[in-house]
C-alpha cells in the first residue's frame, strides 16, 4: 500500500488491477500521441524526444509501449507519470479519474486490508491441506491419472483433495488458532442453522486452487468423483474474490504463455488438460456466466481470442452469449466448434494435439458460427426449410454495418441454397430500397444521358470515376474516401461536382437516388459528358475480398496525380530561378521551391511505399 504526504490515498493491489483491468493504453495514449494501426500495434511519434520518424510502439493486448528511439517503455501509469511530470500517487490520482474509478482518500480502511491479507494467508495454508490430502489419497490420484493429468499438473496447478469428511479443514484451521469468524469470511467453512457449528464447505472434491497472477490464492473450486450433485462448486463471493472478475489459468498464461493467443474453455479439467499438452494459453470462467469483467481480462492478455465451449446446447448458448459480451468492448473472437457430445478435455485425449491444433484453422468468426448453428436447425434440401433459413440468416446479415461484409455474405448465402442475391438484399433491406437502388429502369437510370462513345480516359480519369462509382454505390465508401481525399484532390471539375453534390445529399439520406443526383449534375454547365457518362453507364467489377485493396489503390492514384502535377509545376519554376541571378526576395523563393520539392518527393516515395 502507498500513501501520499498530505492526502492519504487507500492505493492497494485490488485498485492497481481494477485501473489497469479498466484502461485501454491505445485511447489514453491517443490522447497525447496520434496513433496509427500497424500490424498488431499502434505506432507514432515519440512524445518524449524529437522525432521525424515514428519509433513509439503501443500494444494493445500487452497494454505497455515502448520506444525504440529513446528507450523510454512501461504500462499506462508509467506513461501517464512521465508524460504528465506525475509521482506516482498523482498518476494513479488521474488515471482513476478519467476512468470514473473512486478512490478512498484520508482515511485508509486498515481494516478491510488486514482482512484480505488474513484470508490469503488462511487460503494459502487450506491449499497445502488439500495438496497434502491429495498427494497420499490413491483414489483421487488414480482419478486424475484416468483424466491423464500428471504429477507436474497436479503441482503447477496446485490441485488438492478435500476429504469426505464434515469438519476436518475446520479442525485443521483451528488448530493454527484461527478464529470461527476469521475462517468463515474466506468461504472455507459454513455455518449450522441448527446448533451454531461449523462444517467444511468442501467435502469429498478434487479442488482447483483460484489463483492471481502474483500468486495470490483468491478462491477454490472443487469437483467431485462420483454422480453427486452440484457436479462443481466454487468459494462464495469474499474480500479477495468475485467469480465474475477473474479467470482460471490466467496466473500461468501469464508466466508462460507469449499472449500470442488466448483460448477461453468451460472448465477447470479443460485448462489443465489442454495445458499438459502444452496448449498454456487457455483460461476458463469460474462456474458463472461470462462476464464483461473477464472479456476485458481475456483482450488484455491475448491478441487472438479464441473460443472453444462444449458443444451440447448448453456451450452453444454460452458461446453465443459470450460472443455478444466481447463485442461490447470491442473484441471479436474466432470459435473452435468440436463434434458434438465433446468438450476440449476430449476431443484432445481423443485425438491428440495436432488435430486439436489444427481447429484453429478451421476456426469460424462469430458470424459464420451463428449461420453454421441455424443451418442445423433446417434440411435445405427441402423448399420450406431453405426459406425459413434464409430469412434466420437475412436477420444476421441485416445487423452487419459494413457493405462489403453484409455483399460477402449475401453471395454466400446465395450459393448455398441457389436463392438469388436480389431476392435476399430484398429480405435484408426491404423493398423501398432496393427498388431506389437496383431498379434498372432506363428513366430511372439514365433520363438524359446519351449513350457511350468510345473514350480512353487517363489513369487518373479512370481512378476518379471508379471512385465516384463506389461513393454512389454506398455512403459507408463515401465516408471511407473522404478519409484520404477531399473535393479539392480531384483534378476534373465532373468529379468535384459530383462530390459536392453526394455531399450534400448525404446529410439528408443514406442512400443515393440516382436518378436524383443524375438530374442535379445535368443541370451544371459546361460539364463534360462523356466523363459523366461513364461514371453512371457500367458498373463495379470487384470481389468482396478485394474492395478495401481496390479503393486505397484508386486512392493512390489520385494523390500521385495530383503530387505529381506539382512537381513538375515545382521543377518548372526552379528550372526559370537556376538560369537568372536572383535577388534576396527571389533566393527565399527558390528556396522554398527546394523544400516544396523535397517534401513532395518524400510524399511520393511513401506513397508508393
Amino acid at each position: 500500500m502507498y500513501k501520499g504526504d498530505i492526502m492519504t490515498i487507500n492505493i492497494n493491489d485490488e485498485l492497481l488491477e481494477k485501473i489497469k483491468d479498466n484502461s485501454d493504453i491505445v485511447n489514453i495514449i491517443s490522447d497525447y500521441v496520434s496513433l496509427k494501426k500497424s500490424g498488431s500495434n499502434y505506432i507514432g511519434l515519440c512524445p518524449f524526444h524529437n522525432e521525424k520518424t515514428p519509433s513509439f510502439t503501443v500494444s494493445e493486448s500487452k497494454q505497455l509501449f515502448h520506444c525504440f528511439g529513446c528507450g523510454e517503455g512501461g504500462d499506462v501509469l508509467t506513461f501517464i507519470m512521465k508524460k504528465e511530470n506525475l509521482d506516482f500517487i498523482d498518476a494513479v490520482q488521474l488515471l482513476a479519474d478519467k476512468l470514473g474509478i473512486d478512490v478512498e482518500q484520508n482515511n485508509v480502511n486498515e481494516k478491510v486490508n488486514k482482512e484480505r491479507l488474513k484470508t490469503f494467508e488462511i487460503n494459502k495454508k487450506a491449499a497445502r491441506y488439500f495438496f497434502n490430502n491429495l498427494m497420499k489419497n490413491k483414489y483421487a490420484l488414480s482419478y486424475l491419472a484416468k483424466r491423464k493429468i500428471s504429477v507436474k499438473a497436479i503441482r503447477q496447478f496446485g490441485l488438492g483433495f478435500s476429504l469426505d469428511s464434515w469438519d476436518s479443514l475446520y479442525n485443521y484451521l483451528k488448530g493454527d488458532s484461527y478464529s470461527d469468524e476469521e475462517i468463515e469470511k474466506t468461504g472455507l467453512i459454513i455455518k449450522s442453522n441448527k446448533n451454531n457449528s461449523y462444517y467444511d464447505r468442501f467435502r469429498n472434491r478434487i479442488i482447483f486452487p483460484i489463483i492471481d497472477t502474483k500468486g495470490n490464492i483468491l478462491g477454490f473450486g472443487g469437483r467431485v468423483l462420483d454422480n453427486t450433485m452440484p457436479k462443481y462448486l466454487n468459494s462464495p463471493d469474499t474480500v479477495v474474490f468475485n467469480k465474475g472478475n477473474h479467470l482460471y489459468g490466467l496466473n500461468l498464461l501469464n508466466r508462460y504463455s507469449n499472449r500470442k493467443r488466448i483460448l477461453l474453455v468451460e472448465g477447470y479439467m479443460d485448462v489443465i488438460s489442454l495445458f499438459s499438452r502444452g496448449i498454456n494459453y487457455s483460461v476458463a470462467s469460474l462456474g458463472t456466466a461470462f462476464t464483461e469483467r473477464q472479456s476485458k481480462l481475456i483482450k488484455r492478455y491475448g491478441e487472438e481470442i479464441y473460443i472453444c465451449y462444449d458443444s451440447d446446447t448448453a456451450g452453444i448458448k454460452a458461446t453465443l452469449k459470450a460472443i455478444e459480451i466481447m463485442h461490447k468492448i470491442d473484441v471479436k473472437p474466432r470459435i473452435i466448434s468440436l463434434p458434438n457430445g465433446m468438450d476440449p478435455d476430449d476431443y484432445i485425449k481423443n485425438y491428440g494435439l495436432v488435430e486439436f491444433e489444427s481447429l484453429f484453422a478451421k476456426s469460424l468468426n462469430h458470424i459464420e458460427f451463428k449461420v453454421q448453428n441455424i443451418k442445423k436447425k433446417y434440411d435445405l434440401a427441402k423448399l420450406d426449410d431453405k426459406i425459413k433459413f434464409t430469412k434466420e440468416v437475412a436477420k444476421i446479415i441485416k445487423d452487419i454495418k459494413s457493405p462489403i461484409e453484409q455483399d460477402g455474405y449475401i453471395n454466400r448465402i446465395s450459393n448455398e441454397t441457389g436463392i438469388s442475391k436480389d431476392a435476399i438484399e430484398k429480405e435484408i433491406r426491404g423493398n423501398n430500397y432496393y427498388n431506389n437502388k437496383f431498379n434498372k429502369d432506363t428513366k430511372y437510370l439514365k433520363p438524359s444521358i446519351k449513350p457511350v462513345e468510345t473514350l480512353l480516359p487517363s489513369a487518373n480519369d479512370t481512378a476518379e470515376i471508379d471512385l465516384l462509382k463506389f461513393m454512389i454505390k454506398e455512403k459507408d465508401y463515401f465516408e471511407y474516401i473522404l478519409k484520404s481525399l477531399k473535393v479539392d484532390d480531384f483534378e476534373t471539375e465532373e468529379a468535384k461536382n459530383i462530390m459536392n453534390e453526394l455531399e450534400i445529399m448525404y446529410q439528408d439520406d443514406d442512400l443515393i437516388d440516382e436518378k436524383v443526383l443524375i438530374n442535379r449534375i445535368l443541370e451544371i454547365p459546361n460539364l463534360d459528358r462523356k466523363f459523366i457518362d461513364l461514371v453512371f453507364d457500367s458498373g463495379l467489377n470487384f470481389q468482396p475480398t478485394n474492395v478495401n485493396t481496390i479503393i486505397d489503390d484508386l486512392i493512390k492514384t489520385v494523390r500521385l496525380y495530383k503530387l505529381q502535377k506539382r512537381r513538375n509545376e515545382v521543377l518548372s519554376m526552379i528550372e526559370l530561378f537556376e538560369k537568372k541571378e536572383k535577388n534576396e526576395e527571389e533566393n527565399n523563393r527558390f528556396k522554398k521551391l527546394v523544400l516544396e520539392l523535397i517534401s513532395i518527393n518524400n510524399e511520393v516515395d511513401s506513397i508508393k511505399k
